[in-house]
C-alpha cells in the first residue's frame, strides 16, 4: 500500500446518541412507518448515479503524478461500492458477497466505475418497483463484524444514499488538496440539470 494512503476503518461498538435526538428520531420515523415517497427515492438514486459518474470522470483526468492520491480515492469509492453490494444482498435476502466493508485488493478505476454503474442501475430499478408496504418491512441481518442489525428497507436505502454522499465528500477533499476542483455534488444541481424546466418558472 502506498505511504500516506488513508484506510477507512469503521468505528466499533455502540455510538452514543443524545437523548433528545434519539427521541425526535423515534417520533419522526418509527420503524414500522414509511415516511418517504417512492418518487423521492427514485430521484435521490438518480442523483447518486449522476454524482458517481461525474466523480469518476474527474478522477480519470488526474495526472499520473497523483497516483498515490488516486489510489486513496479508489479505496474510498471501493468502500462505498462494497457497502452498496452488502445492503443489496440484504434487501434481496441473499448471502453477503463480501466479508468486510472493503476488499484487500484494489480494483482499477475503470473496473470500479463499471461495477458502480451496474450497482447504481440496480438500485434505480429496485426503487422504481418497490411499494410503500415493502419499504416499511423490517429486515434482520448481521453486519460484517457480526453485530446484529435490524432496519426497514427504507432505512437501508437512506443509509446507502447518505453513506455514499459522505464518502464522495472525502474524495472531494483529496481533490481539493491537489488544487483540483471536485464536481459540484449538489442535489439542487442535479434536479435543475435533469429538469431544465424548473428554471423557467
Amino acid at each position: 500500500m502506498p505511504s500516506g494512503t488513508l484506510v477507512y476503518r469503521p468505528p466499533r461498538g455502540p455510538i452514543a446518541i443524545p437523548a433528545p435526538a434519539l427521541e425526535l428520531t423515534r417520533r419522526a420515523a418509527p420503524l414500522n412507518d414509511s415516511a418517504m415517497s417512492t418518487a423521492t427515492l427514485k430521484s435521490l438514486f438518480g442523483y447518486k448515479a449522476w454524482a458517481n459518474t461525474e466523480l469518476f470522470g474527474s478522477l480519470a483526468r488526474l495526472p499520473e503524478q497523483h497516483a498515490e492520491q488516486l489510489h486513496t480515492c479508489i479505496r474510498t469509492l471501493n468502500h462505498i461500492y462494497v457497502v452498496d453490494r452488502l445492503f443489496q444482498a440484504r434487501l434481496c435476502g441473499e448471502p453477503c458477497p463480501f466479508e468486510a466493508t472493503n476488499t484487500t485488493t484494489t480494483p482499477s478505476l475503470e473496473q470500479l466505475r463499471l461495477d458502480v454503474e451496474a450497482t447504481d442501475a440496480w438500485y434505480q430499478r429496485y426503487v422504481a418497483g418497490v411499494s410503500d408496504a415493502e419499504l416499511s418491512s423490517l429486515l434482520e441481518f448481521k453486519f460484517t463484524d457480526v453485530d446484529a442489525g435490524r432496519m426497514s428497507k427504507e432505512e437501508i436505502l437512506l443509509h446507502v444514499l447518505t453513506h455514499g454522499g459522505y464518502h464522495r465528500g472525502n474524495v472531494g477533499q483529496v481533490l481539493k488538496s491537489l488544487s483540483v476542483a471536485p464536481p459540484r455534488d449538489l442535489y439542487t444541481r442535479f434536479l435543475h440539470q435533469s429538469e431544465p424546466a424548473r428554471r423557467s418558472a
